[in-house]
């Protein structure tokens, strides 16, 4: 049995800043990690400071590396079960058991069942204009509709390009919607959409039901996030308002001991946000082993035989 005050699952921006935190505390910290990160398609990051239009491989290198480097142990590796007791099994049988657990594990993107879209994803189908959008500023863009927050999506995208045009996919805007994208001159495409055209390993264009290809060099797609929360849901956490995993500012779950940061609690967490919740969410962790501590030593100062 491999004992840690802190089990650290999931090793990304989120896990490997709260672990470089606790690690530097002098606690006793494993990352467990898949190694399959949500941003892996991705050649670049952006938005992250000093550290813009990093490669997140290189990002996550360097991270492990520092970790490290204050002694925190990196396992290669998926948690199977985790108990009430934190008491976790990975995959190759490998039991820990920790004092508090802090879960980073991620999201899945559900993108659109259009044929060439998941071969393209991160390249030049995107999703975060604030991580992509500088990228192919000033270029013809397209943004994929299907549901009333596509109005709004298209709306943001225009920001990045003069030549932006909305695939509906069945929703059509209301005379309002229409009338502000009118108005920020975003074209609105409502034929049905067949697929992503590729030439030469690059997109170049969306091709309509009716064959015709719509010339566009990057497309933005709204997808369904989903959290890897498996592991929150077993031990029973609160759910929030969206079914999400309910937690404080500091990434404490209704489970005592149990924390969470990153994607998996906040879709919206970019790599910074993600690193920065890791942080707070360990220092958080760390209060709570400090007072857990103390408890621990008076109760022992109480026991001990007087002279």
């Amino acid at each position: 049995m491999n004992e840690y005050d802190v089990l650290v699952v999931g090793g990304g921006a989120a896990g490997l800043s709260a672990a470089l935190v606790l690690s530097r505390a002098r606690r006793r910290v494993a990352v467990v990690d898949d190694g399959r990160p949500r941003n892996a398609p991705a050649s670049h990051m952006h938005g992250y400071l000093s550290r813009d239009g990093l490669p997140p491989a290189e990002l996550l290198s360097l991270g492990r590396e520092e970790v490290v480097g204050y002694g925190a142990d990196l396992i290669t590796g998926t948690v199977t079960t985790l108990g009430r007791g934190f008491r976790a099994t990975l995959d190759d049988g490998t039991s820990i058991l920790a004092r508090r657990v802090l879960v980073t594990t991620g999201l899945r993107d559900q993108i659109p069942d259009i044929p060439g879209l998941a071969e393209r994803w991160g390249r030049d189908v995107l999703h975060c204009p604030y991580c992509h959008g500088y990228e192919v500023r000033d270029r013809a863009l397209g943004v994929l509709g299907g549901d009333q927050d596509a109005i709004a999506y298209a709306l943001l995208i225009r920001q990045w390009s003069n030549d932006v045009i909305l695939f509906t996919r069945g929703q059509p805007p209301t005379p309002e919607q229409h009338e502000a994208l009118r108005a920020r001159a975003v074209g609105v495409e409502s034929r049905p959409v067949r697929r992503v055209s590729v030439v030469e390993d690059a997109l170049r264009g969306v091709e309509l039901e009716d064959g015709q290809v719509i010339p566009r060099s990057a497309l933005f797609v709204r997808p369904t996030l989903a959290p890897n929360d498996a592991i929150l849901r077993g031990l029973g956490c609160e759910r929030d308002e969206r079914g999400w995993t309910a937690h404080d500012a500091d990434g404490a779950t209704s489970v005592a001991g149990l924390y969470v940061a990153g994607n998996a609690s906040d879709p919206r967490a970019q790599v910074i946000t993600a690193a920065g919740q890791g942080s707070a969410a360990a220092i958080a962790i760390n209060n709570d082993l400090v007072a857990d501590d103390a408890r621990a030593s008076v109760d022992r100062l109480r026991d001990r035989p007087r002279r």
